[in-house]
C-alpha cells in the first residue's frame, strides 16, 4: 500500500481489531510486524500500550535520532485528522485484550483480564483520577471473537483533546530547545570523571578493608560501591553514553550482570515501561509490590498486571502486611536487592525461550549470564572467605542493605504522586508531571543521589545524559509555567514523610476492609441463626 494512502479512523480500528498493530507517528500510520513486535528492544508492552494512539511523543523521547530515521519504512500511509487532530483509541491491552497463539498456531485474542472503573472507596483527595484498570478473569474465555469497537472507545476523561494536543506541541518545541543547547552530548571528562574516581576509591577501601579482615567495614563500602555504580547502569540501559546500543549494553552488563548480580536487559524491559505508563497500577511494574506494598487502595481489588501476567492478589498474607505497611517501609527497601535477583533470573529464564533476534543476536542474553555466573563466582568466595556461616551472612545483609537509600530514592518520585489513568487522551507531557516529582538537592551533595533525583526532567527527556538533567530541569520548569503544568518537588524528609503517609493511607483502608469484613460475616452468622429457628419454630426473645 502507498505511503500516501489516507487512512480513516474506522478503518483504522477495524484494522486493530483484525490483529494488526497500528500506532500513529507524525500523521503517518505505522504498521508494527508480528516478528519484530517481540523482538523489539523494549519490550513488546512498549508498542501494545499505543496500538492506535499518536506516540510521537514517546517515540522521539525514547529513541536516537539513528532509529528515528528507520520509523518510515513501518508507514502504511497518512491518517485522516479532524481539526488537525488525531482522536486516539483504547489499545486492545487497556480492556484485558491480547493476542495468543490458538491450537492451529495462528494468533487469535484472548482475554486475559476484565476492564473496570476504580470503586468509590478510591479517596479523591488523595488519588483525584478516575482509573481503568485490570482484575484479573478466573475464567479468561478463548472463546470470544475478539475486541469490538465498543472495546476501543475512550473512556471518560476529564481532559480536552484540544489542550492536550497544544502541550504536546509545546514539549516538541521544548525538545527541540534541549537538542539546540546541546544537552543530549556526554560529559566524559566532567561527568564520568568524578565518578570513576569515586568507584575506584570505594572498590578500593572495601578491598582493603575485606584484607585485613574487616568485614562489616568491607561489606558497607561494597553497598556504597553497588550504590553509586548502578546510576552509570542506568544511564547505559537508556543508551544516554556512548548512544550506541550495542556499546551502551555491554558496558551495561559488565556494570550490572558482572559486578552487581543483576540483568540490565530485565532492568531495560521493565524501565521502558515503567516509563511510558507511569504508576498505572495495572501497567506500570514499579508500583506492583504486592503483597508488601500499596500505594493506592486501587490495588485491595486483587488486580491483573499486564506486565507480570499474573492477579496480585490481596490473600491474608498481603492484608497483614499491607495493614502495616507503613511500619514496614524502610525495612523492606533494606531488601529490595534481593527482589531484583528474582526478577532478574526469572527474565534471563523466560529469554532462553525467545527467538536470536529477541536476544538481541543472542550475544547480549549469552553475555547475560556469563555475568551472572561470574558475579556469584566472585561474590560467592567472597562470602565463603568470611570465615564462618554468621559472618558471611552478616556481610550478605550489610552489603545489600547498605544499597537501600537508592531503592527509598526511586520510589519518593511517584509513590507520593496519583495512580489514576486520564485515558489515551492525556499527553506525553502531562502523565509524566502529573505523576512524578523531584527531591529537591543541593548541587554539592547531588552525587549522592545520582543526579537521578531529578526525576520530572527524566521522565520528560529519558536518554538525556544524567550530568545535564540540572540545566534541562531549568528549561522543563519555564515550560511548566508558561503551559500551566505542576513541576512537583520536595526535600528528602518531606518525601519521606508523603509516601509514608500515602502507604499509611491505604493500611488504613485495609483496616477498614477487615471491620465491614467481620460485621458482613456476623450478621450473615446472625441470619442464619434466625432462619434456622424460624425453621424449627422458635420464637426469639
Amino acid at each position: 500500500m502507498a505511503p500516501t494512502t489516507l487512512w480513516a479512523r474506522e478503518h483504522v480500528a477495524a484494522r486493530i481489531l483484525a490483529g494488526h498493530s497500528l500506532l500513529v507517528y507524525r500523521g503517518h500510520l505505522l504498521s508494527i510486524p508480528q516478528n519484530w513486535l517481540h523482538a523489539h528492544p523494549g519490550g513488546d508492552l512498549a508498542l501494545l500500550h499505543f496500538i492506535g494512539r499518536d506516540a510521537t511523543d514517546e517515540i522521539e523521547a525514547n529513541h536516537q535520532p539513528d532509529t528515528l530515521n528507520l520509523i518510515p519504512r513501518y508507514s502504511i500511509g497518512l491518517v485522516e485528522l479532524k481539526d488537525g487532530l488525531w482522536e486516539p483509541f483504547l489499545p486492545p491491552i487497556s480492556t484485558g485484550w491480547v493476542r495468543r497463539p490458538g491450537p492451529d498456531g495462528k494468533l487469535e485474542w484472548y482475554k486475559e483480564a476484565a476492564e473496570v472503573y476504580s470503586k468509590p472507596k478510591q479517596d479523591p483527595t488523595v488519588f483525584p483520577s478516575s482509573s481503568v484498570l485490570l482484575v484479573s478473569n478466573d475464567r479468561a474465555s478463548t472463546t470470544a471473537s475478539g475486541p469490538t469497537l465498543a472495546n476501543l472507545q475512550l473512556p471518560p476523561s476529564p481532559l480536552s483533546l484540544k489542550q492536550q494536543a497544544r502541550q504536546s506541541n509545546a514539549y516538541r518545541e521544548l525538545h527541540k530547545r534541549v537538542i539546540d543547547a546541546g544537552l543530549y552530548k556526554t560529559r566524559y571528562i566532567t561527568g564520568y570523571g568524578p565518578e570513576i574516581v569515586r568507584y575506584t576509591l570505594l572498590a578500593s577501601l572495601s578491598a582493603y578493608a575485606y584484607a585485613h579482615s574487616w568485614f562489616i567495614t568491607s561489606a558497607v563500602f561494597l553497598g556504597l560501591f553497588w550504590h553509586q555504580l548502578v546510576f552509570t547502569a542506568h544511564d547505559l540501559g537508556h543508551m544516554g553514553v556512548t548512544h550506541a546500543w550495542a556499546i551502551d549494553r555491554t558496558i551495561a552488563t559488565i556494570i550490572a550482570d558482572f559486578i552487581g548480580g543483576l540483568s540490565i536487559g530485565w532492568w531495560v524491559q521493565n524501565h521502558n515501561v515503567h516509563h511510558l505508563v507511569t504508576n498505572h497500577p495495572s501497567h506500570d511494574p514499579d508500583i506492583e509490590h504486592l503483597p508488601f506494598l500499596a500505594i493506592s487502595p486501587a490495588f485491595l481489588d486483587s488486580l491483573w498486571s499486564s506486565y507480570y501476567k499474573r492477579t496480585m492478589k490481596v490473600d491474608v498474607f498481603a492484608k497483614v502486611f499491607l495493614s502495616i505497611q507503613h511500619k514496614l517501609f524502610y525495612v523492606i527497601m533494606a531488601f529490595a536487592r534481593f527482589n531484583l535477583y528474582v526478577n532478574s533470573y526469572v527474565f534471563l529464564y523466560q529469554k532462553a525461550f525467545d527467538t536470536k533476534r529477541a536476544r538481541g543476536g543472542n550475544w547480549a542474553w549469552r553475555l547475560e549470564i556469563t555475568g551472572i555466573i561470574f558475579f556469584w563466582c566472585w561474590f560467592g568466595r567472597v562470602l565463603y572467605g568470611c570465615g564462618s556461616w554468621q559472618m558471611a551472612l552478616a556481610y550478605l545483609l550489610v552489603s545489600h542493605a547498605v544499597t537501600s537509600p537508592l531503592h527509598v530514592q526511586i520510589v519518593l518520585s511517584h509513590f507520593s504522586m496519583p495512580t489514576g489513568d486520564l485515558g489515551p487522551i492525556e499527553s506525553f507531557p502531562h502523565r509524566q508531571m502529573r505523576t512524578t516529582t523531584d527531591v529537591i538537592c543541593d548541587p554539592s551533595i547531588e552525587f549522592i543521589h545520582g543526579g537521578l533525583h531529578l526525576q520530572v526532567t527524566h521522565h520528560l527527556f529519558p536518554r538525556l545524559p544524567r550530568h545535564n538533567l540540572r540545566r534541562a530541569s531549568e528549561l522543563v520548569k519555564q515550560f511548566a509555567k508558561e503551559e500551566g503544568l505542576t513541576y512537583a518537588e520536595f526535600g528528602f524528609i518531606d518525601g519521606n514523610h508523603k509516601v509514608l503517609g500515602t502507604l499509611r493511607h491505604v493500611a488504613e483502608q485495609v483496616k477498614i476492609m477487615g471491620k465491614v469484613a467481620k460485621v458482613e460475616a456476623s450478621e450473615a452468622v446472625e441470619k442464619r441463626i434466625k432462619a434456622s429457628d424460624s425453621r424449627f419454630g422458635i420464637a426469639s426473645h
